[in-house]
């Protein structure tokens, strides 16, 4: 019977074949017998690391010899004026980042999946930079992972195919690359990859997927140099409001150490990934960012507790960024542009439209840090209550701060939360602290009496009956005639996210910007 063979397949983009695919600092080379099962024009590189002990055998002081190695191998085929890749073991590390099409493995297992038999998906939350991998015991439909294409990038997807894909392969995994397995012989890889391809350039995943268009990749060279140039004006001015991530799944089981490398010059190690850290060993080193290709070949580099190499990652891949242009919105993320779909962004301006306010109370903010604002506020107005750093959770749960101030107002109790920016995790983070703070208090009767001990008689009452409206203030020296279009497109749809929950718990929410005039830095 023959065996089942996994494959894991990349399309390279036009102009770029076996000549020109792999680093330059690669270290594979091309077999030195024979290979008889070579299809026709396809190229060979292997990869054959030397032995090497693994670290715990010094650490216990192991006699006896342990010694392991790592193989690879990247083929590159000709198929109807492209050329794939097929990497095997951990060598797609050897390909350039910007040689392959990005979006070939999802959009080909997008088409070819059947949509009633999804086991697995890998998303992106933008704002955040939240990454999740949700599986399912029995292959189910899409809605069932709980993915919200006004919120998520697909990343990867893993199902079952269509019954008429099942000649070519059972089951698919898409990402940038394609994963399959196959009986196919050797000598037939190039009609598999000839399949494949034609799937990849069919359209029938805009009828079984359609809300996955909310948010699409932009292709277009002259658009994409715009943007980037938006982004480097913007990288120039030092502004840390850039979010700097991995573009993969981290494996927090080992411990890792986050570095960068910039024109061959080393950062120090650090235990997080912050772009801080980044544009500081920028400034102690002088290096100026005049271009993309500079952010590219600029590394995030992960190493284990021994220092060795995980993974290395370039910067440009590695940030999230919003812009506006021609106005249309666009998302960076993992070194790919999106575009926001505009009628979306259209609805989702009319339905916060209304939820924006003026307040005199937060007219203005010269204060360094929120604390002290929240503070300044509850010692000059009657009424004011600051709960800053308080906790309501009942004991032995994560701590739940109520609110930055307390008030009384329009018949409720007013739960105010007060953030420095418009940065996107932010704002995230103010968004989710109002809504889990109005949901235990709803929920639960122990965060109840705990927000009564820490307030005046007068409040208990409005308290013990839920009646609660809930205040986001942001300060920030942007026009607050502007509305939503001050936050982050991402924060936007997470602004609109928990007004909607919390207007299902009869809550209402309101922003209100308040001017900062403190040059905080």
């Amino acid at each position: 019977m023959t065996k089942s063979r996994s494959f894991s397949i990349f399309l390279l983009k036009p102009k770029f074949d076996a000549s020109n695919s792999l680093k330059e600092e690669h270290k594979l080379k091309e077999p030195e017998g024979s290979v008889a099962n070579l299809p026709d024009g396809a190229k060979l590189f292997i990869g054959d690391k030397p032995f090497t002990e693994p670290w715990w055998k010094d650490y216990w002081g192991i006699e006896q010899s342990l010694l392991q190695t790592m193989k690879g191998a990247v083929l590159f085929l000709p198929v109807n004026a492209r050329w794939f890749a097929l990497t095997f073991g951990y060598s797609h590390h050897n390909l350039k980042e910007t040689c392959y099409e990005y979006d070939f493995g999802l959009r080909t297992t997008l088409n070819a999946l059947d949509p009633h038999k999804i086991k697995s998906t890998d998303s992106l939350t933008p704002e955040s930079a939240k990454r999740e991998r949700k599986q399912m015991p029995i292959a189910s439909e899409l809605t069932l992972f709980d993915i919200n294409s006004d919120e998520n990038i697909i990343k990867k997807l893993t199902g079952c195919v269509k019954k008429e894909y099942e000649n070519l392969f059972k089951n698919i995994t898409g990402s940038s690359s394609l994963k399959i397995t196959s009986k196919i012989h050797a000598k037939n890889i190039t009609t598999l990859c000839d399949k494949v391809l034609e799937i990849y350039l069919k359209e029938d995943f805009k009828i079984t997927f359609p809300d996955i268009q909310n948010i699409v990749p932009i292709k277009d060279p002259a658009i994409i140099s715009t943007l980037n140039s938006h982004l480097l004006n913007y990288l120039s001015t030092n502004k840390t409001e850039l979010t700097l991530t991995t573009p993969t799944i981290i494996d927090y089981d080992y411990s890792h150490i986050f570095l960068y490398c910039t024109d061959h010059s080393y950062s120090e190690t650090f235990d997080d990934i912050y772009i801080s850290d980044y544009l500081k060993h920028l400034n102690d080193n002088e290096i100026i960012i005049s271009s993309i290709e500079q952010l590219k070949s600029h590394k995030l580099i992960i190493q284990d507790e021994n220092g060795n190499k995980r993974s290395s990652h370039s910067i440009f891949k590695c940030l999230l960024f919003d812009c506006e242009y021609k106005k249309s919105h666009y998302h960076l993320c993992e070194g790919e542009w999106y575009k926001i779909n505009k009628n979306y962004i259209n609805k989702l301006e009319h339905a916060l439209s209304k939820i924006f306010i003026v307040d005199t109370v937060f007219s203005e903010c010269n204060s360094q840090n929120e604390g002290d604002f929240n503070l300044h506020i509850a010692k000059i107005n009657t009424g004011y209550v600051c709960l800053d750093k308080k906790n309501i959770a009942p004991k032995g749960q994560t701590q739940i701060e109520p609110c930055d101030l307390l008030t009384f107002k329009d018949n409720n109790i007013q739960l105010i939360h007060v953030k420095f920016g418009t940065h996107s995790s932010t704002l995230s983070h103010l968004f989710n602290q109002g809504l889990n703070s109005a949901e235990i208090l709803r929920e639960n009767e122990i965060a109840k009496d705990n927000l009564k001990n820490l307030v005046d008689t007068k409040f208990h009452n409005t308290i013990d009956a839920g009646n609660y409206s809930v205040l986001f203030g942001i300060i920030t020296s942007k026009n607050p005639s502007n509305g939503s279009r001050n936050l982050p497109i991402f924060s936007r749809i997470s602004l609109m996210r928990t007004k909607n929950a919390l207007k299902r718990m009869n809550i209402n929410a309101s922003v209100v910007f308040i001017k900062e005039i403190s040059n905080k830095k």
